[in-house]
């Protein structure tokens, strides 16, 4: 059981609607299913939002799931992006306490992760990193050792990858959004 217990990113492209979250996130808490990260954004046509998930369960309960969201008249789209080509990237700001003795090596550290430093005071350094959430866990396990004071993600985002379009990556039987027809993989 443990072997099919995984972390799921799922991409979801729905209306632009009061409620909408709150019915997806229902679909998951009914499931048992906790939110790792959650990332709403608006699309190129504003009637629309992508929604980033990342989620932990098993597998057999995500196949639930998603066929519960593709059924729901606000998802055009639903789909587990786990096993798929895709760019995922994250944002993390992290602030460290760092005494004037060991600026230098925490620096240092910042660079190899190529943070970029966004606050600095008499007793803490903020950091700006993206990328994979693997490289801004690695950031913060060595930053740990200093005291890290804060750290706030962003949450992960998704996008597939080459011609593929996140939204429409599988056949749905949903219309296309009107600013979305003749661009990209068809339905």
């Amino acid at each position: 059981m443990a072997e099919n217990f995984a972390s799921h990113a799922i991409g979801l492209y729905v209306a632009n609607k009061p409620g909408v979250l709150n019915r997806v996130a229902l679909v998951f808490s009914r499931r048992g299913y906790n939110l790792d990260s959650l990332v709403v954004s608006p699309a190129r046509d504003t009637n629309f939002s992508h929604m980033n998930i990342i989620a932990s369960g098993e597998r057999e309960t995500l196949d639930q799931i998603l066929k519960q969201l593709n059924k729901l008249v606000d998802v055009v789209h639903a789909r587990d992006y786990a096993d798929l080509d895709k760019v995922e990237k994250e944002l993390g700001l992290i602030k460290v306490r760092c005494l004037p003795r060991d600026r230098t090596d925490i620096l240092q550290i910042g660079h190899a992760f190529r943070a970029e430093v966004v606050d600095i005071s008499d007793t803490t350094i903020t950091f700006q990193i993206t990328g994979a959430p693997r490289k801004i866990d690695g950031l913060e396990k060595m930053l740990e050792a200093n005291g890290i004071i804060e750290v706030i993600r962003t949450g992960a985002v998704l996008m597939a990858i080459g011609e593929e379009l996140t939204a429409f990556a599988g056949n749905t039987g949903k219309t296309r959004p009107e600013s979305h027809r003749g661009v990209g993989a068809e339905l």
